[in-house]
């Protein structure tokens, strides 16, 4: 091969960031390819290949050395209960993106349930142990301990959905906002002048994100969003019952509903089915995921639909990206690590 084994003019070895400039790709990119990660294209695998062979470029034996002390295990953390991980479809889903994506590496994944004091402090102690090279964290609540306890640890961490928008560890996240918005203008595209939304659990970021995009979307249509007609579920089928009670209670004239997930929409349906409210002739119902629920509902129920199993692969993707990079992490800009996936109205029957 040409020039392999080449040194550069002052006889080191090309680094890493040589190879990526040769290849025009990121450092990350490369780290990929050299360590076998199926997320790249067969193209820029070609161009990473021949950079390397053209520079010459050896993987840092210290490096090398070091990744003989890893575990090969990734720990999928949900801060949840195990009844809510089983009852909502998001989370398999996630799992399944996961799953797919570590199919090609030599990685075990871990599933572990954080939802009370006593499994955090548990958790604790097994990441203190370093008993995994990576974690990826899945719906993490503004004061959850954990995302921080994991940057303490300087174990590589990936969450899905933002903390806040100041968000300082790297995330994958679909965006919350635009989908709402969306549903919202469908709703008031339909004729609807009455639009409620029942929020999810709002010390969750994206449950904000989407009551922020219901507001946008009412604003752009010349209207201000009245507070009475936004009441905070938790994200259950229950919540989504006992929401969509109180919406009709305090306004009875209520024509359209924007529930922040699939599961608190069909509680919301029981609800209007219960009190004699045709759907989608009476109230007309958007829902937020566009799971196997959505499908399921008689009428089937207009959702937002979030690539939550290509979420799942970008994490993956993401934290072999943080697990193979061996620049301090204090010195790192994760904003690049910040990922936002589109999400997309599915209208059906219910509106």
């Amino acid at each position: 091969m040409a020039g392999h084994g080449t040194r550069g003019r002052s006889g080191r070895r090309p680094t890493l960031e040589e190879v990526a400039a040769r290849a025009g790709v990121g450092r990350g990119t490369v780290s990929r390819v050299i360590n076998g990660s199926p997320r790249v294209s067969e193209s820029t695998r070609a161009a990473v290949e021949a950079a390397v062979a053209e520079l010459g470029y050896v993987p840092n034996t210290a490096a090398r050395a070091l990744a003989a002390n890893r575990t090969d295990a990734i720990a999928l953390v949900v801060p949840e209960p195990e009844t809510r991980f089983f009852a909502e479809p998001y989370f398999s889903d996630m799992l399944r993106g996961v799953g797919a994506e570590l199919t090609d590496t030599e990685m075990q994944l871990l599933l572990i349930f954080a939802g009370s004091d006593r499994e955090r402090r548990r958790l604790a102690q097994y990441l203190a142990a370093h008993r995994v090279d990576g974690v990826l964290l899945v719906s993490v609540h503004a004061d959850d301990p954990l995302p921080d306890l994991l940057a303490q640890l300087d174990i590589p961490t990936v969450i899905s959905g933002r903390r806040s928008a100041a968000e300082t560890l790297p995330s994958v996240d679909s965006d919350n906002f635009g989908g709402a918005r969306a549903a919202v203008a469908h709703l008031l595209a339909r004729g609807r002048t009455t639009v409620a939304t029942i929020t999810g659990l709002l010390d969750v970021y994206g449950a904000q994100r989407r009551v922020d995009g219901y507001r946008a979307a009412l604003t752009e249509a010349g209207t201000e969003a009245d507070e009475e007609l936004i009441v905070p579920g938790d994200f259950t089928e229950k919540g989504g019952r006992r929401a969509m009670a109180e919406l009709l209670a305090r306004r009875p004239g209520v024509d359209a509903v924007f529930a922040g997930s699939d599961v608190m929409a069909a509680g919301a349906r029981q609800t209007l089915r219960a009190q004699g409210r045709r759907i989608p002739e009476d109230v007309a119902l958007v829902g937020f995921d566009d799971s196997a629920i959505a499908r399921h509902l008689d009428p089937p129920l207009s959702s937002v639909r979030q690539p939550i199993e290509e979420m799942g692969r970008a994490m993956i993707d993401v934290l072999l990206a943080e697990i193979a990079d061996t620049t301090p992490r204090a010195t790192r800009d994760v904003t690049h690590r910040q990922i936002i996936l589109p999400t997309e109205l599915v209208p059906r029957a219910s509106s």
